[in-house]
């Protein structure tokens, strides 16, 4: 059975912002779909232990503008939402969020200060040059303009 690695999350109200806190991750797997499922696999550790998420996004996604960069410490993907709107929550599903689950404080911006001018340059700091697209091709990082961002 796969155990879920730490899962932290952000948004803007274009974009969502996941890290899966995983070291050393290998194999690891990504899919998306427009409609919002998230699937994510990999092993890690010196057992090859397998990790696993499996959630249904809030809402749809533009799979094509979504990328990921995998570093030793963990794995970044910026989710483009197909709509630019804030997510009451991350998820469809009702009621309390899965334990893996947690908010990414260091990226969090609350929705009312989206007017305000805010530096992403942090909170893409993990999307690297160097990224891979939705779908697990190798394509060349775009650079998020500066923006205003808002809370999830």
């Amino acid at each position: 059975m796969s155990r879920h690695p730490l899962v932290k999350w952000a948004q803007r109200s274009d974009k969502l912002f996941i890290t899966v806190e995983l070291p050393d991750a290998k194999n690891v797997k990504l899919n998306l779909d427009p409609e919002g499922n998230f699937f994510f696999s990999a092993t890690s550790g010196a057992d090859n232990i397998p990790y696993e998420i499996d959630i249904d996004l809030h809402d749809k996604i533009d799979v094509n503008e979504s990328k990921a960069s995998i570093t030793s410490r963990h794995i970044c993907y910026l989710v483009k939402k197909a709509e630019s709107k804030w997510w009451r929550r991350l998820l469809k599903q009702e009621g309390k969020p899965p334990v893996f689950l947690k908010v990414d404080w260091d990226k969090w911006v609350d929705e009312d200060e989206q007017d305000e001018k805010y530096d992403e340059s942090d909170t893409d700091e993990d999307i690297k040059e160097e990224t891979t697209s939705a779908n697990g091709g190798p394509e060349e990082a775009t650079t998020a303009s500066n923006e205003p961002g808002t809370k999830t």
